[in-house]
C-alpha cells in the first residue's frame, strides 16, 4: 500500500486527516519512521498517530548525533559539522510519503525520512539525499536510472546473546557445508526461504530470486529492479528487516564484508542501467555485446572515478579483506563481458535487460552511497565522452596484477578515505561538507581498528616476537 505518487515528503494525495483516518479505521495506532545515517543504519522511533500527522505537516527534529557517531554509537572526536563544540541540535527532517509500507508483523506503517536544513532544503550530510542529488543530475541530462541490488549473507542458528557469549567464536551456522545453488538445502529450509521471499514483497521490497550460495548457511538474494531512489530504499530495507526476519525466527544474519578469510566474502553488487525517453541508453543492437556509445563513457567513467571514490562503496576495515585476490571481488580497475571475475561486468541482453554490473561493493555498504558513487561516476564518464580501456578475457587477477597505480584499489579504508578527500571530482558531486564530514568518519573508523589488539596480533606476535 503506497500513498501519493512522488517523493515530496510534505504532504500525500488524500490529506493528512483523511490518512489518519484510514490508519485508525485498518487498527492502526501508530507509525514506525526511520532515517539513515552515514553508515547506512537505520535509525528511528515509533511515533503516535497525532505525532505523525504534524511531522507530515510540518517535519521534525531528530538528534544529529547520528550523523556524528559511528555504529557503536561512539562519537566521533574531531568532526566540524556535529560534535560537543554544536550541542548535538536536533537536525530538520520530512517524510518522504512515496517510501510509505507496511511492516505485517506489526500491522503498522512505516516511512523513511531524509534531513534536510532548517529552510527545507538538502541537508549536505544526509546519504539519501546525496543519491538523490545524483539522480537529479540524471534527470537535467534527460536521464533516469534503473536500480537493483543483490546480496550475499551468512545465516547462522545464534541469537544476540549468543554470539556475544561466544565472542564471536566458534558460531554454528544455519546449515553446513558448500552447498551452492543448493536445492536440498533451500528446501529442507523451505519455511524460512519461502518466509523471508513472502516477507520481503509484503514490506515493498520483492526478490527476484533467493538461493544458497558457497559456504555455510550463506544465501544470496537478489532485489527486484526498480526506478532511482525507490531501488536504494528497497536496499536498505531489505538488509534491516531480513536481519529482523531471521531473529524472529531464532537465528542471526550478517552482512559483514567478511565474517571469515575461510570463506568468499558477502557482496553487495549493483545493477544498474540509465534510460531516456523510455529507452535503454546502454542498449544497441546493432553494436558489439550491444553496448551503447552511453554504455562505453558510463564505463570510462567507472574507470575514471571510481578507484578515487572507492571508500564510498568499501565503507569498513572489514570491507578490504574481501578485495583480495581470488576471493570472487576485484583488486583494481577492470571490466569485462559476461565476466565474474572484473570489478564492473556488462550483461548484454535485449534492451530491456542491457545493464552493469558493478561488483565492487560489499554488503557492507551503505546503498544510498554506492549508487551515489556509481551512477555518479557513469555519468560524469557520460558527460565528458570517456572512453574505457578494453575489455578483459580470462582471468581479471592477471590483467590486474599490471594494472597502474590509479586503476588499484586502495589496501585499506586509510587509504580509501584519503584518496576520496583529495578527489576534486568527488568534491563536485558530493560537495565539500559532505566529503569532509565523511572523511572524518572513516579515518575515526581506521583509527578505532589500528588502537585495538586484534585476535590475529597476539596469535601471531604472543611467544615468537
Amino acid at each position: 500500500m503506497r500513498t501519493g505518487d512522488d517523493d515530496d515528503g510534505v504532504v500525500v494525495s488524500e490529506g493528512v486527516a483523511s490518512l489518519v483516518a484510514r490508519y485508525r479505521e485498518a487498527g492502526a495506532a501508530r507509525v514506525k519512521i526511520a532515517l539513515t545515517d552515514i553508515d547506512g543504519v537505520l535509525r528511528g522511533k515509533y511515533v503516535s498517530l497525532d505525532k505523525f500527522a504534524s511531522l507530515l505537516e510540518g517535519g521534525g527534529g531528530f538528534c544529529d548525533c547520528v550523523l556524528g557517531w559511528d555504529v557503536a554509537d561512539q562519537l566521533y572526536d574531531d568532526a566540524v559539522f556535529t560534535g560537543w563544540h554544536t550541542g548535538f541540535p536536533d537536525a530538520k527532517f520530512r517524510l518522504r510519503t512515496g517510501t510509505e509500507r507496511w511492516l505485517p508483523d506489526e500491522g503498522i506503517p512505516f516511512f523513511l525520512g531524509e534531513f534536510v536544513t532548517a529552510d527545507d532544503g538538502d541537508h549536505p550530510l544526509c546519504p539519501r539525499t546525496k543519491l538523490r542529488s545524483v539522480l537529479e543530475t540524471a534527470a537535467a541530462a534527460g536521464y533516469t536510472a534503473k536500480l537493483g541490488f543483490e546480496y550475499e549473507f551468512f545465516v547462522f542458528a545464534e541469537t544476540p546473546q549468543s554470539i556475544r557469549a561466544k565472542a564471536y567464536r566458534d558460531l554454528t551456522p544455519l546449515t553446513p557445508g558448500n552447498f551452492g545453488y543448493s536445492v536440498l538445502r533451500a528446501s529442507a529450509q523451505s519455511d524460512r526461504f519461502l518466509g523471508l521471499f513472502d516477507y520481503a514483497a509484503a514490506i515493498g521490497c520483492p526478490l527476484e530470486g533467493l538461493h544458497c550460495e558457497t559456504g555455510p548457511g550463506v544465501w544470496e538474494a537478489a532485489l527486484a529492479v526498480s526506478d532511482g531512489l525507490d531501488g536504494a530504499d528497497r536496499a536498505s530495507l531489505f538488509k534491516t528487516f531480513s536481519k529482523v526476519f531471521f531473529q524472529k525466527h531464532g537465528a542471526m544474519a550478517t552482512f559483514m564484508a567478511k565474517w571469515s578469510m575461510r570463506y568468499p566474502g558477502q557482496s553487495g553488487h549493483c545493477h544498474f542501467s540509465l534510460w531516456r525517453d523510455g529507452r535503454n541508453a546502454f542498449y544497441d543492437g546493432a553494436a558489439p555485446a550491444t553496448m551503447s556509445a552511453m554504455q562505453r563513457h558510463a564505463l570510462g567513467g567507472l574507470k575514471r572515478y571510481l578507484p578515487e571514490w572507492l571508500a564510498l562503496v568499501a565503507p569498513t576495515v572489514n570491507s578490504y579483506t574481501r578485495l583480495v585476490k581470488g576471493a570472487w571481488a576485484p583488486v583494481a580497475w577492470s571490466w569485462g563481458i559476461e565476466n565474474r571475475t572484473t570489478a564492473l561486468r556488462v550483461i548484454p541482453g535485449a534492451e530491456k535487460s542491457q545493464r552493469l554490473e558493478a561488483r565492487l561493493a560489499g554488503a557492507d555498504a551503505n546503498p544510498y552511497l554506492a549508487a551515489a558513487a556509481i551512477i555518479g561516476a557513469a555519468l560524469r564518464g557520460i558527460e565528458e565522452r570517456l572512453e574505457p580501456d578494453a575489455p578483459v578475457t580470462g582471468n581479471a587477477y592477471d590483467a590486474s596484477a599490471l594494472a597502474s597505480a590509479a586503476d588499484r584499489f586502495s589496501p585499506t579504508l586509510r587509504h580509501a578515505a584519503e584518496r576520496f578527500a583529495a578527489s576534486d571530482a568527488a568534491r563536485e558531486t558530493f560537495g565539500d561538507a559532505f566529503v569532509d564530514h565523511y572523511v572524518t568518519s572513516r579515518l575515526w573508523e581506521a583509527r578505532e581498528y589500528e588502537r585495538h589488539v586484534n585476535d590475529w596480533q597476539l596469535e601471531r606476535y604472543f611467544e615468537i616476537i
